[in-house]
């Protein structure tokens, strides 16, 4: 990442040894790193990017183009051309699996290969109605458990989940009404951990927020719920190009090595970088409006990947951005943590 004078990436926390406790001391860094664009042809929806590091590929989906995608890279650069395989649904969210292949979460339920294009076999079966919802943003814990959100598409009403699949199956974590409550998200995105694992995060994205849990290494158990940052709501009858501010609304999210959330600003065309407690450390131009995710790779794991989207987007936007919908990369100073595996 190239950086202006001035705008040096700091670390999350940084220690008042006055007082013992942690403080920012900076007010939020403005970034405009120099991206590289990975990919030439868009995607219409890029989602759920990770590093492999075995292999040194990036993968990736395309939900509307009901793909899968991975590509060599070195450095900012692919090499070669990018695989595809084709689906017969749309792919919500993807994760490898330990010993080889890939665990998908479709939207009629999840899946594993153990071959690239290889055969799939059914896991768990959606448990929600097809017709209505369908499987969204999710990976894996570092127990190796594979977690996916649900959306409900009409986006009327807040009826997505978050399940988790085990050996022991596909449970329903977070969402539902409990106490006369309804705990669910129109938009489930942004799951993350922080390094120890104690820490799980969850976004909805209609709602323009991110939520923090106490998470249970041994079950998974999520509890203590709490608001761990508020974006500022879209403005009524917002589009792009209007001259009324709009920072975006949380899509995918990446967890760095410090504990420090990264999430893409979908129509904000920013990430930003939020300390363990939530706090803007820094906010990150992107090349293109709609950033959906990103993740770390690279061998030092210090090259930051973006998926990014132009499904819906007006005729004016693409021409202005003409890329939308590619894979970009940049470097950062400060290192992501690695991908987990699915263990059965």
């Amino acid at each position: 990442m190239r950086f202006d004078r001035g705008t040096c990436l700091l670390p999350c926390p940084l220690d008042d040894m006055a007082s013992g406790t942690m403080v920012s001391m900076h007010a939020p860094a403005l970034l405009t790193p120099t991206w590289t664009a990975i990919t030439t042809e868009p995607d219409g929806l890029g989602e759920s990017p990770f590093w492999h590091p075995q292999e040194q590929r990036l993968y990736w989906v395309d939900i509307p183009g009901r793909r899968i995608a991975r590509v060599l890279v070195q450095g900012l650069q692919a090499q070669g051309l990018v695989e595809y395989w084709p689906l017969t649904q749309e792919p919500g969210c993807i994760a490898p699996v330990q010993g080889g292949g890939l665990v998908m979460a479709l939207r009629d339920g999840i899946y594993a290969a153990r071959d690239w294009q290889g055969d799939l076999q059914l896991l768990a079966a959606a448990p929600y109605d097809t017709t209505r919802l369908r499987f969204n943003d999710g990976k894996c814990d570092a127990q190796g458990r594979f977690w996916a959100g649900s959306l409900y598409e009409p986006k009327d009403q807040a009826l997505g989940m978050l399940y988790m699949l085990d050996g022991q199956g596909l449970h329903a974590m977070m969402g539902g009404e409990k106490d006369g409550v309804n705990h669910g998200v129109v938009t489930a995105n942004g799951l993350a951990w922080s390094p120890d694992g104690r820490t799980a995060y969850w976004a909805d994205t209609a709602a323009h927020q991110v939520r923090a849990f106490d998470a249970g290494a041994a079950t998974g158990q999520l509890s203590a719920a709490r608001v761990f940052h508020q974006m500022t709501p879209k403005p009524a009858g917002w589009v792009w190009g209007d001259a009324a501010a709009y920072g975006g609304r949380p899509d995918g999210a990446a967890m760095d090595s410090e504990g420090c959330y990264w999430s893409a600003q979908y129509e904000g065309q920013r990430l930003l970088r939020l300390s363990p407690t939530g706090q803007v450390l820094a906010e990150v131009a992107t090349p293109v409006p709609c950033p959906t995710m990103p993740c770390f790779g690279g061998p030092d794991l210090k090259t930051l990947f973006i998926t990014t989207s132009r499904q819906g987007r007006s005729p004016q936007e693409l021409a202005q951005y003409p890329e939308a919908g590619c894979v970009f990369a940049t470097r950062v100073e400060v290192a992501g943590l690695p991908v987990n595996v699915y263990r059965t």
